[in-house]
Parts: structure tokens; C-alpha cells; sequence
């Protein structure tokens, strides 16, 4: 495979037994919602209360309003805010907060990690320790192109994921300003910043209509 997905996130492992890390990460998330619900069932009931097959930790924190459509992880220390909306397979790693209105759609977040607020994440990998301000989006599906295979750039070559669905992957400490918008199929790599009201669009087609 060309992407080392450690080079990005080196301890999603440690935090996420769940995939072979040779694998893509496109297909990582792809099969998240088939994946999930058999490791939330070897979960220890003494730390997580199951509440549907959305199983929190019960040092985490959920306030009202917020949705969470199984399955979804929510380990220790985590901060879910009012009007959040988790569905389609969510996995929060230690300490991750979600700040309202936010959308997490068939993704993981690594630990530490900040939503500040009103902002969508679909079918991505966020490494350790990365801030999203408000507002920003990592879209996941390209609505204005007739063509819809997602394309990613790796080491100035561009290659198909086979997907129609797939966000970013984003490694460990990246920075992401507000109203920024991250198109499908973008990978930055450990500590990069987007600053506010950028668009990051790395696939390069031309858009058809």
C-alpha cells in the first residue's frame, strides 16, 4: 500500500484494535459500521453503560439534546455537547470533545482531540490532539462532479480509493481554522495548519456537471 497510515497517526493502533494498519484508510472507515458493534460487545459493562449499542464511558459526558445513533464508542473523559449528532459508526477516543451543533458521520477520533463547534466530519480518521474550529467541514462526497470516485494524493501521485465516500485522514496535532473546508479525499500530515475561510482541495479534477 503507498500511505503508512502510522506516519500520520502512530498510535491509532494502541488506541483502536480494531484494523489492520496496512489497510486503506478509506476502507478503515468503510467497514466501521460493520466492525464496530462486535468489539463494543467485548467492552467491560463496569466502564461503559450500553446504552443501545452506543456505549459511553462512565467517566465521559453527554449533555442533553445531543443524538447518538449506534454504533458508537465513547471512551474515558470525553465531552459530548448539547445538539451534537453521531450516526453511522463513531468511535471518540480518550478525552476527544464535541462541542455543539457538531455532525461525526461513520468516523474516528483520536484522543485529545477538539470540535469546537458546528462543524462536519464524515468518513475521516483525525489524529491526536487536532482542533477544528468552528465551523470547519471535512466534506466526503463530491455532489457537483458526475464522476464521484474519490481521489487522494500520495507522494505527488493521485490514486483512486474505489469510494464515494471518504472525508481526510488527518494526523496527529493538524490545525484547522474556521469555516474552512477540507474537500474529499484530502490527507495532511502531523501538524499542519489550514488557516481560517481555506479550502484544501488536493484531488485536482476538474469539476464536471
Amino acid at each position: 500500500m503507498p500511505l503508512d497510515l502510522t506516519s500520520y497517526v502512530p498510535r491509532l493502533r494502541g488506541e483502536f484494535p480494531l484494523f489492520p494498519l496496512e489497510d486503506a484508510p478509506w476502507n478503515i472507515v468503510a467497514k466501521l459500521p460493520l466492525v464496530l458493534p462486535r468489539y463494543l460487545q467485548q467492552l467491560d459493562s463496569k466502564d461503559y453503560e450500553d446504552r443501545a449499542g452506543v456505549y459511553i464511558h462512565r467517566s465521559a459526558r453527554v449533555e442533553d439534546g445531543a443524538i447518538l445513533k449506534a454504533p458508537v464508542l465513547i471512551r474515558e473523559g470525553c465531552f459530548i455537547a448539547a445538539h451534537a449528532y453521531l450516526r453511522g459508526g463513531v468511535i471518540l477516543g480518550p478525552q476527544v470533545t464535541v462541542g455543539p451543533g457538531c455532525e461525526l458521520k461513520t468516523s474516528i477520533i483520536s484522543s485529545s482531540s477538539v470540535l469546537a463547534h458546528f462543524n462536519f466530519v464524515g468518513d475521516s480518521i483525525i489524529g491526536r490532539s487536532v482542533n477544528l474550529e468552528a465551523g470547519a467541514v471535512i466534506a466526503n462526497h463530491w455532489n457537483e462532479r458526475t464522476d464521484k470516485t474519490i481521489r487522494v494524493r500520495i507522494n505527488g501521485q493521485k490514486i483512486s480509493t474505489g469510494c464515494t465516500k471518504f472525508g481526510a485522514l488527518l494526523g496527529d496535532g493538524v490545525r484547522i481554522g474556521a469555516n474552512a473546508v477540507l474537500s474529499p479525499g484530502t490527507l495532511l500530515a502531523a501538524g499542519a495548519v489550514v488557516g481560517r475561510l481555506q479550502l484544501v482541495e488536493q484531488d485536482g479534477a476538474e469539476p464536471r456537471g
